[in-house]
């Protein structure tokens, strides 16, 4: 069993407008790198999409059940993603998926993808400072503005 780090980002051009995401993860010392992007889209989603896209990715990497990670920790510099998978998301499934002002909850269908990865996997989530220098957050950063280049 190995310990996985997972670090994430999101990027937009506009907000709505052309976005990118990344994830870059950490398991021993293997180091692998995703990203992508869409035309039209939120920093939000792209926030979400990179932890969904980098959660599966180790999910598909694991599949074979003779391959088990340890502790999986996704760090992210989004307080969105951290305080919503970490706090809000119990609320709103409790509430029919509103929020605490009644009104439903943005971007519902990548919550609920983040949830079940996040429950299945059993990960934990920490915030980490944007653009403070931790390298592997800057080197999704770097590829999250790849994805919006790419989408644009």
């Amino acid at each position: 069993m190995s310990s996985i780090v997972l670090y994430t980002d999101g990027a937009c051009s506009g907000n709505p407008g052309p976005g990118g995401w990344a994830w870059v993860c950490l398991s021993g010392t293997e180091v692998r790198e995703g990203y992508g992007g869409e035309k039209a889209t939120t920093n939000n989603r792209m926030e979400l999409m990179a932890v969904i896209d980098g959660l599966s990715t180790v999910e598909a990497r694991f599949a074979d059940k003779s391959l088990q990670p340890g502790t999986i920790e996704v760090r992210t510099d989004s307080q969105y993603v951290k305080n919503g998978v970490t706090s809000w998301i119990q609320s709103w499934k409790k509430n029919g998926w509103r929020t605490a002002s009644k009104t439903p909850v943005k971007n519902r269908d990548l919550w609920e993808r983040l949830d079940t990865l996040s429950l299945r996997l059993g990960a934990r989530y920490v915030w980490v400072e944007g653009h403070a220098g931790v390298a592997w957050n800057e080197r999704c950063d770097e590829l999250a503005r790849k994805g919006v280049v790419e989408h644009s």
